[in-house]
């Protein structure tokens, strides 16, 4: 049996999907703060079962019998809570004898635990030290994000403006690190592996330009010096080269190669609300 932590959230329900197509649907647990959000997956035979990061008792109860768990890290930002959190996750599932744990961490957590990456070194410490059978998932940032954010830019004005001096960047799509997490959680030799997962390097004018093409319509790419908001922060790494790294762990894992920013590209258009890039362009 395998146990998906957090299996109400984005990446948590590709896991879970990604588990169908591998195993009977009641060998996977959805463990979840609020079991009536994923009524869908128990209607689809999948154990569900409350579980949540506050509450110890609670993830016992969820993780008992399971043979591995995918502990999803806690989307909370304070990092004492978040680091507690995974605590008494780690603690509950060494506690019902689970025989192996996967976490998702993020890139970079092995090497310092500086800002956003506290709580994951801290994780990962403490699964190191609790002697548990364990795998590490360090993520780069989600595609998903830069190319949502970039083609509503292109519907409202057909300009896409970055801030990151054209460097690369390494995203991944959450549907290809949910493969790897199933990949990992049905298959064997993984424990005692930490995989640094990154998708291929792609730029802005790039973005732009497959934008251009999904869409129809020209997108203009302007460089500025800054952009406001998180993803301005997240065009400073990319402008710093903190965002280029690259392995093959998230190819190997996939057995095959990762998604590309003009694929991602392609099914974001394709699931775009109806109206919603001629909606932009009427407002031209």
């Amino acid at each position: 049996m395998i146990v998906v932590s957090a299996a109400s959230g984005a990446l948590g329900r590709l896991v879970v999907a990604a588990l169908l197509d591998r195993m009977p649907a009641d060998q996977v647990v959805a463990a979840v703060r609020d079991p009536a959000r994923v009524a869908d997956l128990a209607a689809r035979g999948v154990v569900v079962r409350r579980g949540d990061y506050d509450d110890p008792g609670s993830l016992r109860a969820a993780f008992e019998g399971a043979d591995r768990l995918l502990l999803i890290s806690s989307p909370e930002l304070d990092t004492r809570r978040r680091t507690r959190q995974h605590l008494a996750a780690i603690e509950a599932a060494v506690a019902e004898g689970v025989g192996a744990i996967a976490y998702t961490s993020f890139l970079g957590a092995d090497r310092g635990g500086d800002g956003m990456n506290a709580a994951h070194h801290a994780t990962e410490r403490v699964l190191l030290d609790s002697g548990a059978a364990h795998t590490v998932l360090r993520h780069p940032f989600y595609t998903d994000a830069f190319v949502d954010a970039g083609i509503g830019a292109a519907a409202e004005s057909g300009r896409l403006v970055s801030a990151a001096g054209g460097r690369g960047l390494n995203t991944a799509t959450r549907a290809d690190l949910a493969d790897a997490a199933a990949a990992v959680l049905t298959g064997d030799g993984h424990t005692g592996r930490a995989y640094d997962l990154t998708g291929p390097l792609w730029t802005y004018p790039q973005l732009a330009a497959a934008i251009g093409d999904a869409t129809g319509r020209p997108v203009v790419h302007e460089e500025a010096d800054a952009v406001p908001g998180a993803m301005g922060f997240l065009m400073t790494l990319a402008r710093s080269g903190a965002l280029e790294r690259q392995t093959d762990d998230l190819h190997h894992l996939l057995g095959r190669p990762p998604t590309s920013l003009r694929q991602a590209v392609a099914d974001a258009v394709d699931t775009c609300p109806d109206g919603a890039l001629s909606e932009g362009a009427e407002s031209d």
